[in-house]
């Protein structure tokens, strides 16, 4: 394991140094001139004269070749300088830090919903096979994942904001801020786990020796979450780590729709303004987050099923 830990580690900075490399060029080759972008938005909207453009371009150093300007935004990013906003001034890094508990708060929730609905109903539809208890768990299911959430949050919000008047529709600060973004954002992750679950635990019910703990005499609830559920979580916890990374990255459509203060709503307008370090800023925090989350999801697997070796073979 500690080899595997080793070699992992290792290859961290590698792929952070690929996925920033991609993400930089595919900024800088978007169409659009952030100076004049910038220097458009501050005039209110009025084309800047080309001397002005040409001037805040050399300013930003947008005029350097792009191996130049990659290399000196990747020497501020070791030292944990992000680099500044385009359109604010402000310290990017800075930004990430004071929005990041916001974000974590709401994938958190989102998450922690996801978890505690979909895993059960997912096992309750495997045990309930065949029945109206199935079918309905499984049209919940799809019907979470067909439908986006930038369609849902505002049929929720017209429901429960509007017409019940049991939550508000935006804002942040209070648990009752937290209840319709955390739903909406988890919805998708919740019919994922659900379905995931019930089709492993259902091929792990079928195995000799669940049928072994059942001619034992045991009964059927401990069957299912003392003997089954452990071995059918293995491809439920890889979906969870990828669900945490898609969860706060789905928080950015979330956030802007309910006005939560996050790093999803900072980085849109930073992509409507071709602030590209904002967006670089984010990239690398997002990368660095999937990176940490794969890696504990695989040391997991251990714990799920000691006989699995890291080299790919079993005891």
């Amino acid at each position: 394991m500690g080899a595997y830990l080793a070699r992992r580690l290792l290859t961290l900075p590698l792929l952070l140094v690929g996925i920033s490399i991609i993400s930089f060029m595919l900024l800088n080759f978007a169409p659009g001139d952030a100076a004049e972008i910038t220097l458009r938005r501050q005039n209110g909207g009025v084309t800047p004269p080309r001397e002005a453009v040409v001037e805040l371009r050399q300013e930003l150093g947008l005029d350097d070749a792009l191996p130049i300007r990659y290399g000196r935004w990747v020497s501020s990013a070791v030292r944990g300088d992000l680099g500044d906003s385009y359109r604010s001034g402000s310290s990017i890094a800075g930004e990430l830090a004071r929005r990041l508990p916001a974000t974590l708060l709401l994938a958190s929730a989102a998450l922690i919903i996801a978890v505690v609905a979909g895993i059960p109903l997912g096992v309750l539809a495997a045990v309930k096979r065949g029945s109206w208890v199935d079918s309905v768990c499984r049209l919940s299911a799809l019907v979470g994942a067909a439908v986006p959430s930038y369609v849902l949050a505002p049929a929720l919000m017209l429901l429960f904001a509007v017409k019940l008047d049991w939550l508000p529709a935006i804002g942040y600060g209070s648990p009752k801020n937290l209840v319709l973004p955390a739903l909406v954002l988890s919805l998708g992750t919740m019919a994922q786990l659900m379905r995931l679950t019930r089709a492993t635990l259902l091929d792990v019910l079928n195995q000799d020796h669940i049928r072994t703990a059942r001619a034992k005499g045991l009964t059927e609830g401990l069957v299912v979450w003392r003997h089954a559920l452990k071995n059918a979580l293995l491809p439920v916890v890889t979906v969870l780590g990828t669900s945490t990374g898609y969860l706060l990255g789905g928080a950015v459509i979330i956030e802007t729709i309910f006005g939560w203060p996050g790093v999803g709503q900072f980085v849109v307008v930073g992509i409507s303004q071709r602030d590209y370090p904002v967006v670089q800023g984010f990239v690398l925090y997002m990368a660095v987050i999937f990176l940490v989350v794969n890696l504990a999801v695989d040391i997991s697997y251990r714990w799920l099923d000691p006989r699995l070796h890291f080299g790919g073979r079993f005891n």
